[in-house]
């Protein structure tokens, strides 16, 4: 079976890497560090060294804003990974 999650855009990409620069570059920037930074590896590093407000912060961020831009489709095709569409 094929892997659920890709992480490509952050292997391909060639451009500048600036926050502030411009809306196009600050999402791709997003996207980079967004991608780095859910490396396993660095993950395996990082994760034990966060405070437990910390990490319910961060859960709280990635959650809130799930539920303010994706419809609950989307969550469940594009985060959960699912096939079928739920009411």
């Amino acid at each position: 079976m094929p892997p659920k999650h890709s992480h490509r855009f952050v292997e391909d990409y060639d451009g500048m890497v600036a926050f502030g620069f411009s809306r196009d570059v600050d999402e791709k920037t997003l996207m980079v560090y967004l991608q780095k930074f859910s490396d396993d590896d660095l993950l395996k590093m990082l994760l034990p060294r966060l405070s437990h407000s910390e990490m319910e912060s961060l859960f709280d961020l990635l959650s809130e804003l799930m539920r303010k831009h994706l419809s609950d489709n989307e969550y469940h095709a594009y985060f959960l990974k699912e096939e079928k569409e739920h009411p």
